[in-house]
């Protein structure tokens, strides 16, 4: 992580091997970052490979081998939808985090409803904001983000095996704890925390959604 500290930034591309910048990308270097030839690029596919290259002339000349970080057991971060731009708020942090998955859902008490056309073009974004977080935070794992999922229920179903639900009365999460559930502002119904198996509790307050995403995501990353 040092050696990709010190880089002058950071970039994904499709393969480390002969790593290729894509146009948008290629731009914010050179007409953003203005990067000057001999200055360090660290590049990562965000499947975990990643190496060092030199800018030159506007290319990148690996200078360093490909390094691959070990797998990990996925850790995720299933938030109610949200309204503003509280989710694209809550993807880019749990991104910076090193958060694996992150899916949003819909709750009884979500505000915020949506068509599948505003679905589709908000996980869009979503994945643009987080591939941009992954460069910003120099991780080299891009986090999978799932299509809204609609409803407890079917969130249940698709990931009940690991699955916690952050409420105020849970205990510290456990061993087998892989992916927490955090509530809309106005909390689940008893309904449906009946659906999930096991409860973990938050450290502080009252939390707005967007904080508990963030802890929630904190807490999980810490166990690493």
């Amino acid at each position: 992580m040092n050696e990709r500290r010190r880089a002058a930034t950071h970039v994904i591309v499709d393969d480390v091997t002969v790593p290729v910048l894509a146009d948008d990308d290629r731009h914010h270097l050179v007409r953003v970052l203005r990067l000057r030839d001999g200055e360090t690029v660290s590049v990562t596919d965000g499947r975990g490979s990643w190496r060092l290259c030199a800018w030159s002339s506007g290319e990148l000349r690996p200078t360093t081998d490909i390094v691959r970080e070990p797998d990990r057991a996925p850790l995720g971060v299933a938030f109610a939808l949200c309204k503003s731009d509280k989710p694209e708020t809550i993807v880019q942090k749990l991104t910076e985090l090193g958060v694996d998955l992150i899916v949003p859902f819909v709750s009884t008490r979500s505000v915020v409803k949506w068509d599948d056309d505003k679905a589709d073009r908000n996980l869009d974004r979503w994945r643009k904001v987080a591939r941009e977080a992954v460069m910003q935070s120099r991780q080299v794992f891009v986090p999978r983000i799932e299509p809204l999922v609609a409803s407890v229920a079917d969130l249940v179903a698709r990931h009940g095996g690991g699955l916690a639900v952050a409420e105020p009365e849970g205990g510290p999460i456990g061993a087998g704890v892989s992916v927490i559930a955090v509530g809309p502002e106005g909390g689940f119904t008893d309904e449906e925390i009946a659906c999930f198996g096991s409860t973990v509790g938050l450290p502080g307050g009252v939390l707005r959604a967007e904080t508990a995403a963030v802890v929630a995501g904190t807490l999980l990353v810490a166990r690493r």
